[in-house]
């Protein structure tokens, strides 16, 4: 692990004070020659010198600070996840430095860097970026990291992820048993490890039955540059790609959909149209958010145990600052069906 670099190695790098660095590095109004002061920015800059926000105040107990990174705070998933790591932190006399990246990989990258001004030393995240090599930069410089339900492929990070594709099998797989063979998938883009392996069990299941799916059944809808996301676009989302299925000629007879929200834009627009659900399209969600169970009708869903993930990912990494050994790196949490009112058992077939 790689030693901080202090404003004293930058000091006796450029043969200056440490307090005429600190004014340099902090914009003080205190004169130093522009020569010099050029000098000693570089040297930072070579040095890749982080500079310490919190000072002393973070070695007391009562100032303990981890981070947490999510890609919304608007979708009800992600705060379930929360709530269950504020829950632990709490215990621990932790506080929690919410960050919402707003699934923007670069605003993401920005809050990764002031964590580690901040020295924060513990991080969960649940990453959307691609360029995940920067994580592997931190833990050299002793941030711990807890991964959450999307994965990370660097060796020293914990990880606490979920079976995303026995999930995805279980609801198609619900959907064949009850008579369905026209089966659509809708979901936001397949740029997610969670997306994948929803559309990957899907795929799993309707092969093992025999059934060659349509390529107009799946519905995947693209979000463009600057669009706002969060749980009203997912919403929207689910309303826009159920059109398109209102629309066809020969219309699927269920839909399995990425999260819950994106089922309940279904169902909404569905409905909206004078389609029945179930009578007419079953529709099965993923997540089994609060909401779930407040619609008409109620949606059968995957059970995702959001709130003990969020507990689960702040205790290991309550264990891991303290240096206690974790032995087992990744836990994969398992999914279940939880079957109401929106699937309906087909008889013509």
């Amino acid at each position: 692990m790689q030693k901080q670099v202090t404003i004293h190695d930058i000091a006796k790098l450029v043969n200056a004070s440490a307090a005429t660095v600190s004014r340099v590095l902090s914009n003080s109004s205190y004169p130093v020659s522009q020569e010099l002061s050029e000098k000693i920015k570089l040297a930072a800059k070579q040095l890749n010198y982080t500079p310490n926000m919190l000072g002393r105040q973070l070695k007391t107990r009562n100032s303990m600070t981890i981070g947490v990174i999510i890609p919304s705070i608007s979708n009800p998933f992600y705060a379930d996840i929360v709530l269950g790591i504020e829950e632990v932190a709490r215990k621990y006399d932790h506080q929690v430095f919410l960050c919402n990246s707003h699934q923007n990989p670069q605003l993401e990258t920005e809050y990764l860097q002031n964590l580690l001004e901040k020295q924060v030393k513990g991080l969960i995240i649940s990453s959307i970026s691609n360029q995940q090599d920067l994580l592997g930069d931190y833990l050299a410089k002793g941030m711990r990291v807890i991964s959450i339900d999307q994965a990370i492929d660097i060796p020293d990070i914990y990880q606490i992820g979920f079976d995303y594709r026995k999930g995805g099998y279980i609801a198609c797989k619900h959907l064949i048993d009850n008579g369905h063979r026209k089966i659509a998938f809708l979901s936001a883009p397949l740029d997610r490890p969670s997306r994948r392996g929803v559309f990957q069990g899907y795929q799993e299941a309707l092969q093992e039955a025999g059934i060659e799916p349509e390529s107009s059944w799946l519905q995947i809808h693209q979000f463009v540059k600057g669009e706002r996301l969060g749980s009203a676009v997912e919403f929207t989302n689910g309303r826009m790609l159920a059109r398109n299925i209102i629309h066809m000629a020969d219309r699927p007879t269920a839909i399995i959909t990425c999260n819950d929200l994106t089922a309940i834009g279904a169902m909404n627009e569905l409905m909206t149209y004078g389609v029945k659900v179930p009578d007419e399209i079953s529709v099965i969600g993923f997540d089994n958010i609060e909401i779930s169970q407040m619609v008409t009708p109620l949606l059968t869903t995957i059970d995702h145990p959001k709130y003990e993930m969020g507990q689960m990912a702040c205790s290991m990494l309550m264990d891991v600052l303290q240096g206690i050994p974790v032995h087992v790196k990744e836990q994969i949490l398992q999914p279940r069906l939880i079957d109401r009112s929106s699937v309906k058992k087909r008889v013509d077939f």
